[in-house]
This record gives structure tokens, sequence and C-alpha cells, in this order.
């Protein structure tokens, strides 16, 4: 019997108390789930954990107490450790997987049920935000059935009102997703769209619940709603985000449904529940069956999936697969043109990513090093570039609104943008060039790809000279052409020659790497002109005009080594290749 005890944090990087963590979490039937914190109760001087357990942001985790203590109290004091150390993160409540004959144990330390299932249940402490949340469904359903007690001019009651709920992640927004949103509302009197609120997809949630909200506007008896961490969320349901039928979905999927069937419908008034059937996903198809079993007397539909005129399916997978390939032009058959803007956005990101990620590089970030820069590194980067997203979204979204742009309106999205990518960098200039780049062509793009060129020539030459600026300081005393020049010539270079030869390489695994040294070796590059001299900018030229003709990753390492220690950045040329990138999807 032990007298004292202490709590510790346990570091599961360490090889030696992960594997002590994993030994003692088998014992009671359980295994290791990720976590952000983790700790255990243990003898004062003592070696061994007597209990232990961890938090993944604000979820209780992988709690186990040892067999002969378990009237010790163990629990109750780990918990409110974890507790604690939540509301030190930021947390003001915390949600807790545990075995349905521990609730009488937890509702002790003022935790309350959410969800039931055979094997586990979901329950959170107070403040819950899940109240504040069916709070705000019921307002929204009181508003919806009020404005539904007349319609065709017939007054109904409110009672006989059908509402419906859709659930969707929409990565991105489809035609599927519309046709399902549209056949589902043809069959209710009002349709509420919950978006998965999960940042797990590669679309970010914002534009997501945007998407749904553009896609269906003119669909009147749809409400989209925000989505939260209790419906499809990597609390309820994680295993949804990994596409994996694994042996714990059951339990989550029967959790997040019975959380659904409790809370969210009564909140709604809703008793339809429609889905979209699912031909391939085994994890989508059990769910749907689960449903059916699970959610009572509310009424679940399916209904069949829209489908292209070969017979393929219409989906979400099948938009990202283009986009991965390059292939702007076959994603957006697939998506309202409401979507658009948001693939013309995601695509210039992957352009930079697939920049940053081309390694070796001579003297620029790499996914090996930091080249020549003291003030950059990868991880700072790839910030710059979710932190440019937004202001990419917001360009597109205005190039498909107008064909009158104002170069006025442009310069202030780009400063918010600027703003945004200074305050995610603290102050380092990662992405400027790129921002003006891939911006201005975003918004030309907006018009099709019939006349990219010329509508990004058009764009640039209502754009005054910078002044001040490095670049500018390069072009006034070395009397080469600038960023903007290069723009305002409507990128004749790319068009005429870099973008087909990165098109001739899309089968060559090292087709980036070629392609930056054929830019290098033909661009007037300001940034290097600005870190080092003429002389400088004519070697390396010639050194990238050499390494491509006997291309070898080998001479590529050899010479970002030369490069950094020169101190020799050739950041424009980096940017010229994403928007090659970039460019060669929409051509394509």
């Amino acid at each position: 019997m032990y007298t004292e005890f202490e709590i510790r944090q346990i570091h599961l990087t360490l090889p030696r108390q992960r594997l002590m963590v994993e030994r003692f979490l088998s014992e009671s039937g359980l295994r290791l789930d990720p976590v952000d914190y983790y700790a255990g109760v243990f003898a004062i001087d003592g070696d061994e954990p007597l209990a232990c357990g961890g938090l993944d942001g604000a979820v209780v985790k992988c709690i186990a107490v040892s067999p002969s203590l378990r009237d010790e109290g163990l629990s109750s004091r780990l918990v409110s450790h974890l507790i604690c150390h939540a509301h030190e993160q930021g947390y003001d409540s915390v949600k807790l997987y545990t075995k349905p004959q521990n609730q009488a144990l937890f509702e002790s330390l003022g935790f309350r049920l959410l969800a039931k299932a055979p094997q586990a249940i979901l329950m959170e402490t107070a403040p819950s935000p899940l109240a504040d949340y069916c709070n705000r469904l019921r307002q929204l359903s009181a508003a919806t059935a009020k404005a539904g007690e007349e319609a065709d001019g017939v007054v109904r009651q409110r009672e006989s009102l059908t509402h419906g709920v859709i659930v969707m992640n929409a990565n991105p927004f489809t035609l599927g997703h519309r046709y399902l949103i549209r056949e589902a509302a043809s069959r209710v009197d009002h349709l509420f769209v919950i978006c998965v609120r999960e940042d797990c997809s590669a679309f970010p949630y914002s534009e997501r619940l945007s998407m749904i909200a553009d896609g269906c506007c003119d669909i009147v008896n749809v409400t989209v709603v925000e989505g939260s961490d209790y419906a499809i969320s990597a609390t309820t349901f994680p295993t949804y985000f990994l596409k994996q039928l694994t042996d714990a979905s059951d339990t989550q999927m029967t959790l997040d449904l019975d959380l659904f069937r409790r809370h969210l419908a009564p909140a709604l008034g809703a008793s339809v529940r429609f889905v979209g059937t699912e031909p391939a996903d085994p994890l989508t198809q059990r769910y749907n069956e689960l449903m059916h079993q699970l959610l009572g007397d509310m009424q679940v539909v399916e209904l069949p999936r829209l489908a292209s005129a070969d017979g393929e399916v219409v989906s979400a997978s099948a938009v990202r697969q283009h986009l991965a390939d390059g292939h702007y032009g076959q994603a957006a058959q697939l998506v309202p043109a409401t979507t658009r803007p948001f693939l013309l956005a995601h695509l210039a990101c992957l352009a930079l990513r697939k920049e940053l990620d081309t390694t070796p590089k001579p003297g620029l970030v790499d996914g090996h090093d930091n080249g020549a820069h003291s003030d950059m590194d990868y991880a700072l980067m790839l910030r710059s570039i979710a932190a440019l997203r937004p202001c990419y979204v917001e360009l597109a979204r205005y190039g498909f609104a107008t064909r009158e742009v104002a170069v006025g309106q442009l310069q202030a999205i780009g400063m918010q943008g600027e703003k945004g990518m200074f305050a995610a960098t603290g102050g380092v200039n990662t992405h400027k060039g790129a921002l003006f780049a891939l911006g201005l062509t975003i918004v030309a793009a907006a018009g099709g790809p019939e006349h990219l060129q010329a509508d990004i020539q058009r764009l640039a030459r209502q754009f005054a000279a910078p002044t001040g600026t490095h670049g500018h300081t390069a072009v006034a005393r070395y009397g080469v052409r600038g960023a903007l020049a290069c723009a305002q010539d409507g990128y004749e270079l790319l068009f005429a020659h870099w973008q087909p030869y990165y098109h001739s390489l899309r089968a060559d695994g090292y087709a980036c790497h070629k392609t930056l040294l054929c830019i290098m070796s033909e661009l007037d590059d300001t940034n290097i002109l600005h870190r080092t001299d003429e002389a400088t900018a004519q070697w390396v030229k010639q050194q990238a005009e050499e390494a491509l003709a006997d291309f070898s990753p080998r001479r590529m390492e050899e010479m970002n080594r030369v490069f950094s220690a020169r101190n020799i950045s050739p950041g424009g040329s980096a940017d010229m290749l994403a928007l090659t990138i970039f460019i060669d999807s929409i051509l394509n």
C-alpha cells in the first residue's frame, strides 16, 4: 500500500518512457493514441506509473489505473490534474472517452454524458460548448419555422413543417454536393446543411463553409450551418479523416450518431437526415448503415450520387486528384462556378509548396537546409504559404465577380495579404514577389485560359512602377527588367519557353529542378543582383546553363553549397518556378 503519491509528466518522445506507458496501458486492454501531453501518478521515488493519462487538445485520453489501486482515488487525482493543464492551455471545457461503467465516477468529477456506445461513452465538463451550439441551432430552427408557417399562401402549423439535415465536408464543394442539397431540399420544408468544422482537409473549414454557402445560395429553403466539435470531428469521429475502417470505427461512428440523435437533431427540429450513396468508401458505407440502425425515429434517406456523362460519380476526391495532377480545367468541370475561385487559390498554394519541396536547390530554402538564408527555414515558408491563401482566395473571388478589375482594389487585397504574410513570418519577406506574380495571374485566370497571357499583361500595365524596393534599386542600377516589367510583358519567357519546357518534363522526377535551372539561366534575377553584383549574376546564369546540360542531383547539392557560402539566393527564379507550375496547371 502506497501512502504518498506525486504526478509527473511522461515524455513519450523518450523510447523508454513510451514503452513503459504502452506496456502499462496494454495491461488494461488499452492502446496509446496520439496525445499532446501525458502524465502519470507515481509513488514517491517510484519509477513505475500507478495511473496514467493524457490530453489530445481538450480531450482526455488513455486513462489507466493499476488494478490493485482502483479504490485509492488515483484516477480522480490524475483527471483533475489533466483538467487543470487543459485550462492552462486555454481550454474552458474538457472532453473524455471512457468505458460505460465509469460514468458515475466521472460524473462525480464534473463531467456530463454527451453520447453513448456499447464500448465507450463521451463526456464533457461544464461550461459545455455543446449547450451554446444547440441554442444557436434552436434559434435557426425557430427562425426558419416562423418563415415557413406561410408557404405558397397557405398557413400551416409550425409542427407540421418538415426539417431535414445534411452533414457534409465538401472538400471541395462539387456539383455532386449541390445535386444532393437540391434533391434533399425538394423533399422537406427546410434543409439545414452542417459543414464539418475540423481542419483535417485539403481545403480549410472557412473555405468549405463559404463554398457551400455560395454554391446553394439560390436554393431558398436551405440554411448553411456552421460546424462544431459535435458532428464528424476529430473528437467524435477521428477515423473519418483517415478514411480507414478500424476496430475503433464502429464505436466512434456510434458515438457521433448518438450525439447527433440526442442533441443536434432535436435542436434543429429535424426528422430527416439525408446522405449520398457511397459506392467506393467502406468507412462511409458503414456509417450510412449505422445511421439507419441508430437514429431511432429519424428517417434516413440515401440519395443516388450525381454521375458524369461517362458514368463516373462526381466526387470531391476526383477534383482533388485533378488538382494534384495540375489539371485545373478537368477539376473545374466537376464544380459549380462558385467553387472555381477556391480551386485557383488552392493551385497557387500547391505551386508554392511544390517549389519549396524541390530539393536540393541552390541557395534557396528547401527540405534539407536554408540555403543562403539565415532568417528563413522550411517551417517558416510553410506558415507563409498558409498565410497567403486567404488573399489568393479573395483575389480569385474578385476576379470571377467582375470583368472591370480596379487596380486599387487589387492593391488593397494584396496589402492585406502582405500584412498577413508578415504577421505569420515575424516580418520576414518570404513570398512578396510570389504574392504579386501569382496574385495577378489568379485574377487574370478568372477570365479563362484562352487569353491568360494577354489578361496578365493588361492588368499589370495598370500598376505604377514601385519605388524604394530592393528590386527597384537593382533595376535602376543595372538596367535590367524587374518583376513588374516582366508581368507587363506578359511573362514572355515563361509562356514562350519555361512553361512548355516544364510541361514536356511532367513525367520526369526532376522536372522542377531542371525548370528552375532553365529559369536561372535566362532570368535577370534582381534578388541575386541585390545580394551580390552584376558579375555574379552573369556567373549564376552560366552555372545554371552548365548544370542543366549535365544535370545530376549531386551537382545541385554542390551548387547549393557554393551559393550558400557566397550568399547567393535566386529568389526571383524560385518565384518564377512557382508561377510556371501554376500557369501550367491552368493551361493544361
